[in-house]
């Protein structure tokens, strides 16, 4: 692994593990077992660390938020969900600082908002496409707000895990995020597919 790569793996496991405020380069240079000019060679600063971090983080998001228009069953908004709070594990110390980062990192601000509105709109198809399919019930303005809710749990479950298991600051709970996000999207559905969501839940948190 080349030099720049080994900076920017190091420091993603750094900001993970102690959270992006409390990581210097000198730190990050330590830990690579570098000079600091060696690594300024290649950033001049923390700052151009976080931005190419978040630059991965986008492009991988925007990739997986572009959902095409095509029928969808519950299975396949499990599994979207799933890849998502995968991404957002693996790039976890933006989600659990996210305010005070977005405030700090004024360049950043409207590239987060974007994802944002995207995860709003791919969840819009994805309701949409079961309300076409008489799999989900709702008004359309049921199914705005039922998104709005979708991405406000997404966006802010690493920082609700976090002060329910601080313990466990590490690692996000996956599968129980994706559990209350899907507990959202159950009363809409259909009898049958809410008894199918039931039983894929029990087997998926166990």
């Amino acid at each position: 692994m080349k030099t720049r790569e080994r900076i920017i793996h190091i420091s993603l496991d750094l900001f993970n593990r102690f959270g992006e405020p409390n990581v210097t380069t000198l730190q990050i240079a330590d830990e690579l077992d570098i000079s600091p000019g060696n690594l300024y060679y290649h950033y001049k600063n923390k700052t151009e660390i976080l931005h190419e971090l978040f630059a991965r983080f986008e492009q991988q998001m925007l990739e997986l938020l572009d959902v095409p228009n095509v029928e969808i069953s519950i299975e396949d908004q499990w599994l979207f969900l799933h890849l998502i709070f995968e991404r957002i594990a693996e790039y976890r110390f933006f989600y659990k600082d996210l305010v005070n980062i977005l405030q700090r990192y004024e360049r950043i601000r409207p590239r987060f908002k974007k994802i944002l509105h995207k995860k709003t709109e791919a969840s819009l198809t994805i309701c949409s496409s079961l309300r076409d399919q008489e799999i989900l019930i709702g008004t359309s303005e049921e199914l705005e707000a039922l998104c709005n809710n979708i991405v406000l749990t997404i966006t802010y479950w690493p920082s609700f895990d976090l002060i329910r298991h601080p313990a466990d600051a590490q690692d996000i709970d996956l599968s129980h995020g994706v559990y209350q996000v899907m507990s959202l999207v159950a009363p809409y559905l259909r009898d049958g597919e809410r008894q199918a969501l039931m039983t894929m839940s029990r087997e998926y948190l166990t």
